[in-house]
């Protein structure tokens, strides 16, 4: 619940804990924890399979983690976990994926 805290929509407990039972009440969508070099947990992402896309609805950085190019390891990870399907974001998570995408074809050419 903690790392979900950081979302700005999410900032008291009834939206947190709305949010949770939505990730555990809808059977598409699932809520990954990750954990740092140190075995820390400091990140969580909330994702939505829909058959062919994965839609990343959430991703939440403890404020240490956030300097770093942690979000996109957090992507690589989703894309290896589903290695078939476009990775899609929400109004929220878009912009973050662009640049997540940007990088990877930047590192390919």
């Amino acid at each position: 619940m903690g790392l979900l805290s950081f979302i700005p929509d999410l900032k008291d407990v009834t939206r947190i804990n709305s949010a949770i039972k939505g990730y555990l009440d809808i059977d598409n969508r699932d809520l990954y924890l990750w954990k740092n070099e140190d075995g820390d947990f400091t990140g969580v992402v909330g994702i939505e399979d829909d058959g062919n896309i994965v839609v990343v609805r959430a991703i939440s950085l403890s404020p240490d983690e956030r300097h770093k190019k942690v979000s996109f390891l957090i992507l690589d990870a989703v894309l290896a976990l589903y290695p078939d399907r476009k990775i899609m974001g929400t109004i929220d998570t878009t912009k973050l994926i662009e640049k997540w995408e940007m990088q990877k074809n930047e590192s390919k050419g």
